[in-house]
């Protein structure tokens, strides 16, 4: 059974997945009929799980099964504590990792629904308690940089299911806007994906990190037309972005289970830090026909 926690809530005036698959030379008629997957396998070493579905990418559980293990406060630098979820099955070899972080006086149960829905579909990932309930998007920034050289390093209890080289980060209000400061403090994170972010800064042209702001329809905290679109429109210098506002949906929407903000998280994810093409078709051609969504820009993936 997978753990729960209880959820909550917030007074609502609180502020709160790289490179593409090289094409497969043509096969001859003599070639064994699971040629094309082989080679696949070969051109993307990182692609984990199988193919996706809507109905995979939105169900609760994906198919890895996953740990949660606690990490106390004093557990490492920089961040207050956290909980990590990591898959257990290593015969795919090491997954991506995502930081996680709550928004302005939120506690990490609130946003704690992302470890089982992200570590189950191929990721380790840590929600984290925030140093203080009033750290600004700066520190939690760095916090989310914090948490995700503890999951890399020497004293981590997963350092062995970490790959290294494929790092993303995601929050809330203020934590998305923390995810977008600790995109542009390294640029070597692979994917970043703010939620509902808030921020006083709207100039992210040093940002070279793939990012997708979701943005809440219904939002009079982090209005969209001062904080998400504004934001969207900075990252002059992402590879690729994209903005999708979702309908129907206020600010603390994002901190209980909601399959569509999902859906998107983990297609980001999986498409930039598991450079996994088969979640291409969930961004690009953009979703104009979902009605789940208000409004939806990008740069198409891939170009």
């Amino acid at each position: 059974m997978r753990p729960t926690r209880v959820l909550s809530v917030l007074p609502a005036a609180v502020l709160a997945a790289g490179a593409v698959l090289a094409a497969a030379p043509a096969a001859s008629a003599a070639a064994p009929a699971t040629a094309p997957s082989v080679q696949r396998a070969a051109a993307n070493p990182h692609e984990r799980g199988p193919a996706p579905t809507e109905e995979s990418i939105t169900a609760e559980e994906g198919p890895f099964e996953f740990e949660t293990i606690d990490v106390p406060a004093g557990s490492g630098d920089g961040f207050n504590q956290g909980t990590i979820y990591a898959p257990t099955d290593l015969s795919q070899g090491t997954f991506g990792a995502i930081a996680v972080s709550p928004g302005f006086v939120s506690p990490e149960a609130l946003i704690s629904w992302y470890g089982p829905r992200l570590a189950s579909q191929g990721f380790v990932v840590m929600t984290i308690e925030t140093n203080t309930l009033l750290d600004q998007p700066a520190a939690r920034g760095d916090q989310l940089l914090a948490a995700l050289d503890y999951l890399t390093g020497g004293d981590s209890p997963v350092r062995d299911r970490v790959d290294t080289g494929r790092l993303a980060v995601t929050g809330h209000s203020m934590g998305g806007g923390g995810t977008l400061e600790a995109a542009r403090e390294r640029p070597g994170l692979r994917a970043a994906v703010p939620l509902a972010p808030w921020n006083l800064n709207s100039d992210w042209s040093a940002v070279r990190t793939p990012t997708m702001i979701l943005g809440a329809q219904n939002d009079f905290i982090a209005a969209n037309g001062l904080h998400s679109e504004p934001f969207y429109e900075g990252l002059t210098s992402a590879p690729e972005k994209a903005y999708a506002e979702i309908a129907n949906t206020g600010h603390m929407s994002f901190n209980t289970p909601n399959d569509v903000i999902a859906k998107y998280t983990i297609a980001w994810m999986k498409r930039y830090v598991d450079d996994d093409t088969r979640y291409e078709r969930f961004l690009c051609p953009a979703p104009s026909d979902d009605p789940a969504l208000v409004e939806y820009r990008d740069t198409c993936p891939g170009g």
